[in-house]
């Protein structure tokens, strides 16, 4: 290191050169500091942005709980709430003798007695037990024979088929609500189901065949579904969700809209305006659509109530990753209102309770406030990028009647789980077939998958009902609910 030159040995300007020398190094020196500052205060931030990505989970984010892999996954519901077996209320489902079998068979006893050689007499007790099991099924052939005959008179008569009966050979209708039944509703692939038919009925169906009846099914359900959607638009709260659906090797979404007895499921290429405006639902929807929060959904000119669910499970991450106190006090507080609407059995709360509710939920922002303050502008283009908390803060606050709609309204639930729930079995469908190979298909899911989660949800019979559709005769769920 070179040797500083002794001050006293300096003139007057070489003093004042070493001064502005010293000066300017202090000064680069500064600057140094402030970029090394600023750079770790931006890896800090990274850091953190990074754990808590990697902290999230199906229990405190939206992640579902399928992509969580093996991982053994955390219930935000307490322990005790719901105990394991059957729940008060329900009636079971064990198997109980009946005063009709269709067969007896009778196991008398021995003549006489294996011992002493006597004949056995007197009255013997009886013991029952059933054995409940199915009857061999096998393929039923029913042939239809036409007759025609020339009147003296010249005039040819002619009996007719059943307008069902179009080829000179055909599946009924129990084959193929069978098929639908199977692909539709328990989300088997179509070979599969072909197989499962070939082995339980011996009936030698082609994949091909399959796909036909499925098609078949969607053009006879194509209006009843368009009237369910008709009913949703009607509905004073309804439920909305979207979910990303592979579609010939392409990326579309599949939308739905719900509530309480009616399921409506569509697919579309785009996920938000667009397919808002070609499905024509939702923008007909004049009462309250309950949904996550999504920026599309706020364009809608109904009322609007927010997922408490996702509030939680984001409140549960600032509260455990975050340490921040806020969020457990607001968790405890959504819970407790959501428990007393429950208690009241549809009846509004008082408007003192809701006052108290609302009172002690902006005291809580206020608290979230001070934990959070908005970060200052960059300077870049664009929106400062703000923290998980903030943004969870800033919803809450810009949001609050949506977010507390529930405890207004006892008409309008907790969550969305009404619409995330129609959302799940056709993902674990998608997730069976990797992806549906056509359009065409995809849409007939959609259709027949409304017109089933509508029907199970009124309790109908649903493989009843699809015999009946393919009979020309579609039982039509309630519209009204």
């Amino acid at each position: 290191m070179e040797r500083l030159p002794d001050l006293a040995d300096l003139t007057h300007a070489e003093k004042d050169a070493l001064i502005h020398l010293l000066w300017d190094w202090v000064t680069a020196l500064r600057q140094e500091v402030v970029r090394l500052t600023a750079e770790v205060t931006r890896l800090q931030g990274e850091v953190a942005h990074l754990r808590g990505q990697m902290a999230k989970n199906s229990r405190n984010s939206s992640i579902p709980s399928s992509a969580e892999g093996l991982k053994k996954t955390k219930s935000m519901r307490k322990q005790g709430s719901r105990p394991p077996g059957g729940q008060p209320g329900h009636s079971g489902s064990t198997l109980k003798q009946v005063a009709q079998p269709d067969h007896v068979v009778d196991h008398p006893l021995p003549e006489v007695c294996d011992v002493c050689g006597e004949s056995l007499t007197g009255q013997a007790t009886t013991e029952i037990r059933q054995v409940f099991d199915l009857p061999p099924v096998t393929m039923e052939v029913t042939e239809h024979r036409i007759h025609a005959l020339r009147c003296t008179c010249g005039k040819l008569h002619r009996s007719e088929f059943p307008p069902e009966v179009t080829a000179p050979v055909q599946y009924g209708p129990g084959v193929k609500a069978q098929a639908v039944y199977l692909t539709q509703h328990h989300m088997l692939p179509v070979a599969r189901t072909a197989n499962v038919l070939a082995d339980l009925y011996g009936v030698p169906i082609s994949t091909g065949t399959v796909q036909a009846m499925i098609g078949e099914a969607s053009e006879r359900l194509a209006p009843t579904v368009a009237r369910i959607a008709d009913a949703v638009a009607q509905a004073d709260v309804a439920g909305a969700d979207e979910s990303g659906f592979r579609v010939a090797g392409k990326l579309n979404w599949l939308h739905t809209a719900v509530t309480d007895t009616l399921t409506w499921l569509g697919l579309h290429a785009k996920r938000g305006k667009a397919a808002f405006e070609d499905f024509g639902l939702l923008y007909r929807l004049k009462g309250t659509l309950v949904h996550d929060g999504w920026a599309s959904y706020r364009e809608l000119t109904c009322t609007h109530a927010l997922c408490n669910a996702h509030h939680l499970r984001e409140l549960t991450f600032v509260h455990e990753e975050c340490g921040q106190a806020w969020a457990k006090r607001m968790i405890d507080l959504l819970v407790c209102a959501h428990h007393e609407t429950v208690a009241a059995h549809g009846q509004p709360l008082t408007a003192q309770r809701i006052q108290a509710i609302r009172t002690h939920y902006e005291a809580i922002l206020a608290e979230a406030a001070a934990a959070n303050p908005a970060k200052p502008a960059s300077g870049r283009r664009g929106r400062t990028a703000q923290s998980v908390p903030f943004n969870l803060y800033r919803r809450l606050r810009d949001h609050a009647d949506d977010v507390l709609r529930f405890t207004t309204d006892p008409r309008v639930p907790f969550s969305n789980n009404l619409a995330e729930q129609a959302i799940r079995m056709p993902k674990v469908k998608h997730k069976i077939a990797g992806c549906f190979r056509t359009t065409e298909g995809a849409l007939a899911f959609c259709t027949i998958r409304s017109y089933l989660a509508t029907l199970q949800k009124q309790h109908f019979d649903l493989f009843q009902s699809l015999i009946q559709v393919f009979k020309g005769n579609t039982p039509q769920p309630n519209f009204s609910g």
